[in-house]
């Protein structure tokens, strides 16, 4: 079993953040592969499927951001998993809008979410960072990765999501780079 993790904010009014990008592909995810409908568990909500022949569940932590390492953690104990069982889907700064990398380990970057799980489960879970640039100055960043995505953005983002999901099965089996590369392929249509 894997746990699929997507960070974000709880509540209407975050859906559309850039932070939210991880419950954005969560969603997507759940909705292309036909998870089980959310429940409430592990301080978030889960929804469980298979993706190819893995057993994969959705959380979205309902912790905020700052606090979301709390919700994985409890998951993780709860199936008995170790880090390298979690991925965590997340938006990343240091890259270009809705370009897609994954990586195992590593720094936190500043973002909140990635330091709480660090600090509840180790770095040593997967990542897939979501590009989504940077505003320029750092005193601007607050302001822009909790800020709506922009309408000019939206057929990006949406075709990005897609082919996240599309090419879910790579990340089920482990191919992270068959992954990445099968995910800019169809981004590149």
């Amino acid at each position: 079993m894997q746990i699929w993790v997507g960070l974000g904010n709880p509540g209407t009014q975050y859906a559309m953040h850039r932070h939210n990008v991880g419950f954005m592909v969560v969603d997507l995810i759940a909705d292309l592969h036909r998870f089980s409908p959310p429940k409430k568990q592990f301080q978030g909500w889960v929804q469980e499927g298979r993706i190819g022949t893995e057993k994969i569940l959705l959380l979205k932590p309902a912790t905020f951001m700052n606090e979301s390492g709390r919700s994985v953690g409890e998951a993780m104990r709860f199936y008995k998993l170790t880090p390298q069982d979690v991925t965590v889907f997340h938006d990343e700064l240091d890259l270009v809008p809705m370009k897609v990398k994954v990586k195992r380990g590593g720094g936190n970057a500043g973002h909140n979410g990635l330091r709480s799980t660090d600090a509840h489960i180790g770095a040593e879970f997967r990542r897939v960072r979501i590009g989504i640039g940077h505003p320029g100055h750092k005193d601007k960043v607050h302001g822009y990765v909790l800020g709506n995505y922009a309408k000019s953005e939206m057929d990006a983002l949406a075709a990005m999501l897609g082919a996240i999901g599309a090419e879910a099965e790579w990340l089920a089996k482990g191919d992270d780079a068959r992954f990445m590369n099968e995910v800019a392929l169809r981004l590149a249509d």
